[in-house]
């Protein structure tokens, strides 16, 4: 395509929102609303996602040693734990570590189990991390099956719920900012098929003077482009606005670590740059999608 034809399908483009005037201002206001839901559940799903992670990856495997093992023994049990497939980190933890973390971890009521100090009860144990969390379940299993093992901890109850809970949550959201995106494109065809309704005639007429479909389509594409940029202006002012107060407000409130937003830069500028081309893209697909059906002439 030429330059010139090119700046010619860009200037129409842009005449025609004028033109239109208050329909340009409905098809604006269509993906504006539309891409402030889309970018709202972006940032919170974006959130939710990392803040999930987070869990997953707190997720430890204890594998408490026999009290009758020895130190040749649990040398030996450690080789094998980290020769199973799918491990990214293992520490081993003595009885000792043990009685001082769950001192500490119990505060004040933790205070009674330091009397076991002389005759400490606790286990050796290893802990493990899966590279994988989802895997934690199946590499449990493996480790219990293991010689001188004398249990295996990793939250068997809620763990497997955790994960499953997860995975829904990231499901669901990807589904309602899909609905959401297919949302805005139906809004905008629809609301520009009436402008293009009212200049059917005028596509007529130049299709019988020769004119090629392409040559007709581009400044509608155009113009769609220019409405989906347009309307996603508000949205991105709006979520990088509401972002910045939120972090303020949220940052140091809770004592859990895996409650934390991601912080503002370059979260913002991402989200932002992808309000952005979704406008800009349901702009043009809209636009293509209303003008298809006049060029059959």
């Amino acid at each position: 395509m030429k330059f010139n034809t090119l700046k010619r399908h860009f200037r129409e483009g842009a005449k025609n929102i004028f033109r239109n005037g208050w329909m340009s201002v409905a098809s604006i206001g269509a993906v504006t609303v539309t891409l402030i839901l889309v970018g709202a559940f972006l940032a919170l799903m974006f959130n939710i996602n990392e803040m999930a992670n987070k869990v997953e990856e707190d997720v430890e495997i204890k594998a408490l040693i026999e009290l009758t093992t020895d130190e040749e023994e649990i040398k030996t049990l450690g080789e094998e734990i980290d020769s199973i497939s799918g491990i990214d980190t293992m520490r081993f933890s003595s009885k000792d570590d043990e009685l001082q973390g769950l001192v500490e971890g119990m505060g004040e009521e933790g205070e009674a189990w330091a009397l076991f100090e002389q005759d400490n009860p606790l286990n050796h144990a290893y802990i493990i991390k899966a590279a994988n969390p989802q895997d934690t379940e199946a590499i449990a299993a493996k480790i219990e099956k293991l010689d001188n093992v004398y249990k295996v901890i990793y939250g068997q109850e809620v763990v497997p719920q955790l994960f499953k809970f997860n995975n829904y949550a990231r499901t669901i959201g990807l589904a309602l900012i899909i609905g959401l995106i297919l949302t805005a494109v139906f809004l905008i065809s629809n609301t520009i098929k009436l402008t293009i309704m009212a200049r059917s005639k005028e596509i007529g007429v130049m299709k019988l003077v020769g004119a090629t479909n392409g040559f007709i389509r581009w400044p509608f594409f155009i113009e769609g482009l220019l409405l989906g940029i347009m309307g996603s202006i508000i949205p991105i002012a709006i979520i990088a606005t509401g972002y910045y107060y939120l972090l303020i407000n949220i940052s140091g409130q809770t004592s859990f670590h895996f409650v934390q937003l991601l912080p503002y830069s370059p979260f913002v500028w991402q989200i932002s740059g992808v309000v952005l081309l979704i406008g800009a893209v349901i702009g043009m697909w809209g636009s293509g999608m209303s003008v298809r059906k006049f060029l059959k002439v």
